[in-house]
Formats: C-alpha cells, sequence, structure tokens
C-alpha cells in the first residue's frame, strides 16, 4: 500500500511507522490514523516483524495531537466511530508485537495518548510530553486518562491531566 502521511520500514526483525507530517508537527487526522491502522495490520502479519517502532519525521514533533482543523467538524459519537483513534491505540496497546514509541519533539495530546499505548517509551532530550486538551476545554479521549492512571498512578495522572502541567 502507498503512504502519504506515514513511512512503513521493516529492517530485520522490525517494523517502524513514521508520522511523516513534519510541515504541522505531525499532527494526527483521520487520513494519518487510517494509514496507521492499515500499517499496523500489515505489520501484525509479518511473521518476521516482532518490534514495531513509532517515531515521527523531522525534528520537532513526535506527534502534535489531533489535527485541530479537522476537530471542529467533528462530533463527540466519531470517537466511537470503527477504525477512530481509541481503536487504534487499543489495537497497539493489544499487539501481538512489542511496540515501543521513539518520542522526539512534542508528544501532546493524541500523540501522547499514541505513546501510553506502546509498551516502551524512550525520549529524546529535546521531547516535551503532555495532555493539554484541558486548554481546549476537553478531556484526552483515546484512552489517555487510563492509560496515565496505569502507568503513573492515579492520583499523579489526575493531578496532570486537572491542571493540564507536565
Amino acid at each position: 500500500m502507498q503512504y502519504e502521511n506515514i513511512l512503513l520500514e521493516k529492517e530485520n526483525q522490525i517494523g517502524f511507522i513514521t508520522l511523516n507530517r513534519p510541515a504541522v508537527r505531525n499532527a494526527l487526522n483521520g487520513e494519518t490514523i487510517g494509514e496507521i491502522l492499515a500499517a499496523l495490520n500489515e505489520l501484525e502479519q509479518d511473521e518476521e516483524v516482532g518490534v514495531i517502532v513509532f517515531t515521527g519525521a523531522g525534528e520537532k514533533a513526535f506527534a502534535a495531537g489531533a489535527d485541530i482543523n479537522q476537530l471542529t467538524t467533528r462530533k463527540s459519537v466519531d470517537a466511537f466511530a470503527s477504525g477512530s483513534m481509541s481503536d487504534v491505540y487499543r489495537l497497539i496497546e493489544t499487539s501481538k508485537k512489542a511496540t515501543i514509541a521513539a518520542i522526539n519533539g512534542f508528544a501532546l495530546g493524541g500523540g501522547c495518548e499514541l505513546a501510553m499505548s506502546c509498551d516502551i517509551r524512550v525520549a529524546s532530550e529535546n521531547a516535551k510530553i503532555g495532555l493539554p486538551e484541558l486548554n481546549l476545554s476537553v478531556i484526552p479521549g483515546a484512552g489517555g486518562t487510563q492509560r496515565l492512571a496505569r502507568i503513573i498512578g492515579k492520583g499523579r495522572a489526575l493531578d496532570l491531566i486537572l491542571t493540564g502541567i507536565f
């Protein structure tokens, strides 16, 4: 399959999914989520691949979150649609392969949730990680509240989500 918003590469037993929209800090729009889903399914079927690494193109961002331009056209029930960000992150979280988020630059909102859905997170020195949805008067919508609480504990997760300070 030909991808426009991601790069899919395989090297030895490692599959790499690189978010490739550096001009918009690898913002996650519907097309990008669909491509991640297709690439993930392809790597899941590949018996030679044992590890899947997610990263972002460029030096500024892993994924700066949901594409705000598309958020204005969405309805709240869209979060439950098949192939939604929640579905894709659940597939990553339950993958038979080991998953790694190689975080370079911003991992905000949906980008942070993508990183949290992986088994392992490795951050560069310039990584900035957070759930700034509070600034938009919403809470993380793709499982971020539950994943964060499981990773760092409920009290600390509530503090970070409700204050927006990471």
